[in-house]
């Protein structure tokens, strides 16, 4: 029952401070937020499991009751942990955890609701990494966008209501996508299935494929259609190109500790759902698609350091790198090795601490210049060093710097793309992928030599000062952890592979 005391401690926690008075709900939520970064770190360190949650693995924490039935299938409360999720869920925790603590400086209203919300968000994201029932899950995947919507169009910047708008109807719309086309999934499976469970459909689909059709369509062309569509309404979360519009206006108007949420988290759960649904479901469509998802992933790499090569805004900057960061996770999965999805997920888990701590450190930066803008600023390194200093240790990260955890993602990533025997062309796929990382360094050292480096210069006419402690800890914490990951990296890295291994062999892969 420990998932279960986890989502109640968080929601309850939610509720308790979205009433608390404004003048103690900072604290108080940071005090909550221990709570279940606690129980996760106890999850970790007691983990168990083995195998992959959808092809009959030995889950951990593992629970399972009927909830009601929907005409022939049973619904049920069904949530679990392998070595794919576990790592997502302490991510979640964690970054929650520090975001509130970023956070005392810039919200001074409404405290309550907001840091209120910001649980709600922790809450949801738990359920959407523990969920092993559609249902169940979808309410969760669902659920994350309200309070989402709230944080960007009450407390975020100048064209809030536009960009809070943008994310909703695009993140919506691909909802409704991807649940038709999970609907027609079941149906076409007949009386194979019985319920909702995703490793009950996942293995009953392996051994006996699609029982139906669809407007006259072949059986096989149907799972084609279906896999599409899945794909598109998870590519949009996390998202890659061309459906990134909207993540470049949810960033720069959302306030910062929104901002790490949305990139550290919520991004990884289109990727999480796209190795859960569509590479674990559906191998031989994976197979058919290969050489266009490759492309999209370097697509999406390219394209998106090129657009943040483009940029002045330092959060823009940021924000079209996640869309970047996030090609070479479709590369990796796509890949189907070993180290190609165990180093896509290991990426889901290093991006979210670096982009958390870029934003935390733009918001910073933010918050004593009132301008987020390079060509505004320059020499800052000066005013505020050691901000300034953990900011650039951020960006080597993102470009991989050795011992550091991009840099370990990324090789695994390219390890496992290069070898890979179901891609096309893998050399060439990756090779252009890595090209990408020459453009992520010249943006991130353009921007910081203009605005970090040289003699001090601010066009908004402001007292800059040394950032205040409960400003920095977060990011030293988060910098600590990156570096751990970087030169550790079995410390999560293992069990990822063991859950992995599973939808690697189900094409006959080496692992």
């Amino acid at each position: 029952m420990m998932i279960e005391l986890l989502l109640a401690v968080t929601f309850v926690g939610a509720a308790v401070t979205f009433l608390a008075p404004n003048r103690v709900a900072g604290k108080l939520a940071f005090v909550v937020s221990l709570v279940p970064a606690a129980i996760s770190l106890w999850l970790f360190a007691a983990f168990d499991g083995s195998g992959n949650a959808l092809l009959g693995g030995d889950l951990a924490f593992e629970s399972q009751a009927s909830w009601f039935s929907l005409a022939d299938y049973e619904i049920s409360w069904f949530v679990g942990l392998d070595g794919i999720s576990l790592p997502l869920v302490v991510l979640t925790t964690v970054l929650t955890t520090l975001a509130i603590v970023s956070s005392w400086t810039p919200i001074d209203e409404r405290q309550s609701q907001f840091y209120g919300l910001v649980l709600f968000i922790e809450a949801n994201l738990l359920g959407v990494f523990v969920a092993l029932d559609f249902f169940v899950w979808f309410i969760f995947w669902e659920a994350v966008l309200i309070p989402m919507y709230f944080l960007i169009g009450i407390w975020g910047g100048p064209r809030r209501k536009y960009a809070a708008i943008k994310f909703f109807v695009y993140t919506n719309v691909a909802s409704l996508v991807l649940f038709g086309a999970f609907m027609a999934f079941v149906f076409a499976m007949g009386d194979a299935v019985t319920s909702f469970a995703l490793p009950e459909l996942t293995q009953a689909f392996h051994a006996e494929g699609l029982q139906h059709t669809m407007f006259g369509l072949g059986t096989s062309t149907l799972a084609s259609l279906i896999f599409v569509a899945l794909f598109v309404g998870f590519a949009v979360k996390v998202p890659v190109v061309p459906f990134h519009t909207w993540l470049p206006d949810a960033h720069v108007e959302a306030p910062t500790p929104a901002s790490v949420l949305l990139a550290g988290v919520l991004l990884k759960m289109g990727t999480y759902a796209l190795l859960r649904f569509n590479f674990t479901m559906f191998p031989d469509q994976v197979e058919t698609f290969a050489l266009a998802i490759a492309a999209v992933a370097v697509i999406s790499v390219i394209y998106g350091a090129m657009l943040a090569l483009a940029q002045t805004d330092l959060k823009r900057i940021v924000a079209y790198s996640s869309v970047s960061s996030m090609g070479y996770v479709i590369l990796g999965l796509v890949a189907f090795t070993q180290f190609g999805i165990g180093g896509a997920t290991f990426q889901m888990v290093s991006h979210g601490l670096i982009s958390g701590l870029m934003f935390m450190a733009v918001g910073v930066i933010y918050n004593a210049t009132h301008t987020r803008m390079v060509t505004d600023m320059s020499g800052l390194a000066s005013k505020m060093p050691i901000a300034v200093w953990i900011l650039i240790a951020g960006a080597f990260g993102y470009m991989g710097l050795p011992l550091m955890s991009g840099f370990y993602a990324e090789f695994a990533i390219f390890y496992g793309a290069f070898g890979s025997e179901l891609l096309s062309y893998a050399p060439v796929f990756t090779a252009l992928a890595m090209f990408g990382i020459v453009i992520v360094a010249g943006y991130l050292l353009f921007a910081m030599q203009r605005s970090l480096f040289g003699p001090f210069r601010l066009e908004t006419d402001y007292e800059i000062g040394r950032a205040p402690i409960h400003d920095i800890a977060p990011m030293i914490v988060l910098l600590g952890l990156i570096v751990l990951l970087g030169v550790a990296p079995d410390v999560i890295f293992e069990m990822i592979t063991d859950a992995a291994d599973p939808i690697v062999e189900l094409h006959g892969g080496d692992v």
